[in-house]
């Protein structure tokens, strides 16, 4: 029986059509233990809308489940799992804990589904708490606001691999949302959040092909190490998130110091065997604890569809995916789609009527009409001949059918014929130039063409000022003296949309790029180094693009960068006999968009001719083996290695120098003990010294290194004067010029040397006439050149040069 409370007021109808609605009123009473209304199941009620018509047994007072943990061994520790006991109205709803990192994350769906759609309805949100970490906000609200750069990207490592396991025609939005509820500073919280997701899904009525866990990978003197910690990760020369089911793998984010293919391969082999275990034990606990899965249902039938878009445009269609420029392919595609959504859904077939109709109109002649052969009153149209359809279907049914058919005959030309649509070769890369110092005031500057994908890189130089910094749960004001920026707009593929704050993918793509280059960047340079990459054509990996860009365009700025880098995409075609070919998966070397679009697989690969830096890997197959992968980067390095030698070709070259434009740095070294003065109380000091020589900035550092950034050789030296006067112990016969007299005693007056610093004149050697006062001869605010004539262990004694004329 169900129990009701009767504070509110409900009723229930009965399913009986031929007895009437049947209601059961609850009216309104203090809520005591007397005022509920018991109702019995076994009577023939249910809810009137037969779409939601759960279980009565589901409104029980009371919790719902009950609470459940599962310990997964991952290394050489364990991560623990719970559900039940939080979150139990969303559709599912784990924490996940490893040390004392603990994450919630949960799952909701919607309950009707949305129009369909060629674009997966999932959404990731991942956001640090700053109280998980003992901290607030340091802004004026001391609350989170938009979620920042690192939250962004870890949200789209979490929805790369779980996009491929929604099945196709799932058209229900699913939300994922995941909050680091607590960070100890050690356990990062990157591959929980992808575990997390794996199992809230898991348990959800989400019908998932299969769960997804992740992992981080290290390697730390010649050993692998899973899920290293925070300060292992720092002595790590590699740092890999990868993600994948219990069959293959799925997503890789890594970067590492140039380590070579083998060494990446094995690491992929033993994160994989981890990704294995715990998906498993995900499987298991799914089915314990989750909910029943939704049926998956086609929204319209497209029986026949297929052979229908074949009959309509097939032969186009082939020669269009030939056709070697992007645009113009583009645009005959869309002609076609028009073509067949004109013949096949019942809005097109209007739509063609009418214009069939003004077309076959008779215009009929005037001689005609006078000699009485034509009445003026009829309807003078020639009928439209009808033309049969077997089926008519949803509009946007039949787009997802053109693309996945355009995808099928794209996969067919290359399984067969192994040619591309720009005429290329499975393995060859497209034409390559590139030229430097096209921008004249910025310090570096390059443009990279591969294709047609474009970057235009630009660098700037700076002093600590310049710096990016960062403040969240895991890397607390962290200052980056080194980052990149990448744009895409919409220009680059000649579109228009709307401008605003950097794109999820711009992040994603910046971050890649700047870990590619970090491993070459040089530790011990003075400069805050900025790298903007925008890119101004794009046809496929326009990232890679800007890698190869951004290492030029360094070059150019006179960065000492170690050793040339480089970039291109794989792609991939799974199974080329199911589209007419033979032989294994077939591997292309520097996809195209449309074959980043219609493939299987997008592997980035950044390096060297020796090692590699950066890789990222997002599959639109349920997983590949580690023999695919092992094959592709091999094919990588090939063309990375072609690539780097184009680029040395680049006209004009590199000018490997600092621009004339770039601000001074110069350098002076104070012991720690002196530190605070020349910083001062709030800063004053330093803020002085900057506004009295008019350089850019002072960068002060705890153990005594004070780097000074300015556009005038004079102003720096001007700074670096004021420093050292600030920090220099006073010597007898040591000269002050200008010194402000800033207080008046009965025995003389003091001085400011320094900042901070003040000496006593007495009154005796103000001048050789006697005083009664020093208000006599000077008066505060007065400049003096002053000599040190005398120095104690409590102060020093000074000697006016000259007398005090210039009053501020």
């Amino acid at each position: 029986m169900v129990v009701l409370d009767s504070e509110s007021t409900t009723s229930i109808s009965s399913g009986d059509p031929e007895a009437g609605p049947k209601k059961v009123s609850i009216k309104k009473a203090r809520a005591t233990k007397e005022n509920l209304v018991v109702v019995d199941s076994d009577s023939t009620t249910s809810f009137a809308e037969p779409a939601l018509q759960p279980e009565l047994g589901d409104f029980c007072i009371g919790p719902c489940r009950q609470q459940h943990s599962v310990r997964i061994p991952v290394g050489d520790r364990q991560i623990v799992l719970e559900t039940g006991s939080i979150g139990r109205q969303a559709g599912g709803a784990v924490t996940i804990s490893d040390g004392e990192t603990i994450l919630y994350t949960t799952v909701c769906t919607s309950a009707e589904a949305s129009e369909p759609s060629d674009f997966v309805p999932l959404y990731v949100h991942y956001h640090e708490r700053y109280s998980a970490a003992g901290r607030t906000s340091g802004g004026f609200n001391k609350r989170e606001g938009k979620p920042r750069d690192s939250e962004v990207f870890i949200s789209r490592l979490v929805d790369r691999p779980l996009r491929p396991m929604i099945p196709k025609g799932y058209f229900h939005e699913i939300q994922v949302l995941s909050w680091v509820l607590s960070y100890d500073g050690s356990h990062l919280p990157e591959p929980l959040a992808i575990t997390a997701a794996g199992a809230a899904l898991a348990l959800s009525d989400v019908p998932v092909l299969k769960p997804v866990a992740g992992v981080r990978v290290g390697y730390i003197n010649g050993k692998y190490v899973l899920n290293p910690t925070a300060s292992e990760v720092t002595k790590s020369s590699l740092d890999m998130i990868m993600a994948g089911t219990s069959d293959g793998l799925l997503m890789i984010e890594g970067y590492c110091n140039l380590l070579s293919e083998d060494e990446l391969v094995k690491a992929v082999e033993t994160g994989q065997r981890a990704v294995k275990i715990i998906c498993k034990e995900l499987e298991e606990f799914g089915e314990k604890f989750g909910r029943k899965k939704r049926i998956l249902k086609a929204p319209f039938s497209t029986s026949g569809l297929e052979e229908r878009i074949k009959e309509i445009v097939g032969d186009d269609l082939y020669l269009a995916l030939h056709i070697r420029g992007k645009q113009p392919r583009a645009a005959v595609i869309t002609a076609l789609e028009k073509k067949v959504w004109s013949k096949l859904t019942e809005e097109g077939v209007a739509l063609s009527k009418t214009r069939e109709q003004l077309e076959y109109a008779h215009v009929w002649d005037e001689d005609e009409i006078k000699d009485g052969e034509i009445d003026q009153g009829d309807v003078h149209i020639t009928p439209t001949p009808r033309t049969s359809f077997t089926k008519l279907f949803d509009a946007a049914t039949v787009k997802l059918a053109f693309k996945e058919y355009t995808s099928k005959t794209l996969k067919s030309i290359i399984a067969k014929e192994k040619v591309r649509s720009d005429g290329r070769g499975i393995s060859d890369v497209r034409p390559i130039s590139c030229s430097c110092n096209l921008l004249p005031r910025a310090h570096g500057s390059a443009i990279f063409t591969r294709g047609e994908t474009q970057a235009l890189v630009a660098v700037i130089l700076g002093g600590d000022n310049m710096a990016q910094r960062i403040d969240g749960v895991t890397d607390a004001d962290e200052v980056k003296r080194f980052y990149v920026q990448y744009v895409f707009p919409h220009s680059c593929v000649g579109e228009v949309g709307r401008i605003g704050p950097a794109s999820r993918r711009e992040i994603g793509h910046g971050r890649l790029i700047e870990r590619s280059l970090e491993p070459i960047f040089p530790s011990k340079f003075p400069y805050t180094v900025r790298v903007e990459s925008t890119i101004t054509e794009s046809n496929g990996s326009s990232s890679m693009a800007s890698v190869c860009g951004a290492y030029l365009a360094l070059c150019d700025a006179g960065v000492p960068v170690k050793c040339p880098i480089a970039g291109v995409a794989m792609g991939l075609i799974l199974d080329p006999k199911e589209y007419g070919g033979s032989g294994g998966p077939v591997i292309l070397t520097d996809i195209l968009g449309s074959e980043d679009a219609c493939g299987d697989m997008d592997l980035k690969v950044a390096g060297s001719k020796e090692g590699i830096t950066a890789f990222q890997m997002d599959l639109k197959v349920q997983g590949i083996n580690l023999s695919i992968l092992k094959r592709a980067l091999s094919k990588a390095k090939t063309a990375r290695c072609h690539i780097l030698k184009e680029m040395t070709m680049c006209s004009p070259p590199p000018s490997t120098k600092l621009s004339k434009h770039v601000d001074l740095i110069d350098f002076v070294k104070v012991g720690r003990e002196k530190v605070n003065m020349v910083v001062g109380t709030g800063g004053k000091t330093v803020r002085q010294i900057i506004d009295d020589s008019g350089v850019e900035s002072v960068d002060v550092s705890s153990d005594g290194s004070i780097r000074i950034v300015g556009k005038d050789r004079d102003k720096v030296d001007k700074a670096m004067e004021k420093i050292r006067s600030i920090t220099t112990d006073p010597t007898v016969g040591t000269v002050y010029r200008n010194c402000p007299v800033k207080s008046l005693t009965s025995f003389g007056c003091f001085l400011e040397i320094s900042p901070g610093r003040e000496g006593l004149c007495h009154i005796s050697e103000l001048t050789t006439n006697r005083l009664s006062r020093p208000e006599e001869f000077v008066a505060v605010g007065e400049r003096l050149d002053v000599k040190v004539i005398e120095v104690t262990k409590m102060a020093f004694f000074l000697f006016p040069l000259s007398a005090g004329s210039l009053k501020t």
